[in-house]
């Protein structure tokens, strides 16, 4: 299920000035990601970045191969910054991620001079706009948004980003609750239960629920329509197709098709199944102790809400978590959010462990 063909320039050649006004023997280019030292680079440059924003580091290759692998490109593009030693020192990443809305990656080398680093960062901000103006321009928008983040302590990043025109939109707390063996038993099975006319089940898979075939359609669209719909007033929401949605969270390194669970209300004897809410979910793999599961996607239709369906996927995933010998469970929420989402998550255990930003820039299409 891939989305349509690149909608990106993609030659630096054409999305830059002749001379984008670098120091001389700088060059910016497109990167090979499928060379080892190229990902291995790029993993550093992200890892430093996160320590310097939140503290400490937490991506790794896979997280980086997402953006600049042959199959990650799909709907990206990337540009690097390399000094007169060909070492890579700033980089760039752009995502076609849904109709109006293209997100950024913009990180540059903490031991850069800063001089030099300023003329990078602009570097990277004069070809994600030439982007946004074509990813908008194959879309045939007339104004295309550039989505772009920071840690909330990265004041270096905020200057660049109000510097370059982006306005902070909205801040984000990304939440972690610890999860003990005994919560296994926090429902009857995780695959499957029900509570007060709700089903909670895994999607269901081709050659039964312990099988390795791939899920039902039918399964996946209801997640997806359950999304779209609990989402369609949140912040900054943007309509993406089943296609766009499939392909997406199918790249996160932690993705698992065992990790995708259905809310269904059912109501009266022999009713159909009604799909009410839906939760996706994946593994945070830590590479030195238990891994976590994170809590990707939550969403619960109007219609059904205080019934408790969100409540009830919650409680799903910590078992879940649970019974793998996991020891977290992770999600990030609005700090804005009309709904009061944040009041169940602490209720339930969570606790804020760093914030993130928000930033955006409306990009006018010619």
């Amino acid at each position: 299920m891939i989305p349509e063909d690149n909608r990106f320039e993609s030659d630096p050649v054409d999305a830059l000035p002749d001379d984008p006004g670098l120091p001389a023997g700088w060059m910016a280019e497109t990167p090979d990601g499928d060379d080892a030292a190229t990902v291995e680079r790029l993993t550093e440059l992200l890892r430093d970045h996160e320590r310097a924003g939140r503290g400490w580091p937490g991506s790794g290759e896979d997280e980086v191969r997402v953006e600049v692998s042959e199959r990650g490109v799909a709907m990206r593009e990337n540009l690097v910054v390399r000094d007169p030693d060909g070492r890579i020192q700033a980089w760039g990443s752009v995502h076609d991620r849904a109709e109006g809305r293209m997100l950024f990656v913009h990180i540059v080398g903490r031991e850069v001079d800063e001089r030099v680093a300023d003329r990078c960062s602009e570097v990277l901000f004069d070809w994600a706009e030439a982007q946004a103006r074509a990813v908008g321009a194959a879309r045939g928008l007339p104004e295309q948004q550039i989505d772009t983040g920071s840690f909330a302590d990265d004041e270096r990043q905020h200057g660049w980003l109000a510097d370059a025109g982006f306005e902070r939109v909205r801040t984000w707390w990304q939440m972690s609750r610890s999860v003990e063996a005994a919560e296994a038993e926090l429902v009857p099975d995780p695959a499957r239960w029900e509570r007060k006319g709700v089903v909670f089940r895994l999607v269901e898979r081709q050659g039964g629920p312990d099988s390795d075939g791939m899920p039902d359609e039918g399964d996946l669209r209801a997640v997806h329509d359950v999304l779209e719909g609990a989402f369609t007033d949140h912040f900054n929401s943007t309509e993406e197709t089943f296609d766009e949605f499939i392909h997406r969270l199918r790249e996160d390194p932690g993705h698992r098709w065992d990790h995708w669970w259905l809310a269904e209300i059912v109501d009266g004897e022999g009713g159909e199944p009604e799909p009410a809410g839906a939760l996706v979910g994946t593994v945070s793999e830590s590479g030195t102790g238990p891994d976590g599961s994170y809590v990707a996607y939550l969403g619960v239709l109007e219609s059904a809400r205080g019934r408790g369906v969100a409540t009830g996927l919650l409680r799903t995933i910590i078992a879940d978590a649970a019974s793998r010998g996991r020891d977290r469970v992770g999600l990030e929420v609005d700090a804005d959010s009309p709904t009061g989402a944040d009041g169940l998550y602490t209720a339930m255990g969570w606790g804020t462990k760093y914030v993130t930003e928000s930033w955006h820039k409306d990009v006018t299409v010619t």
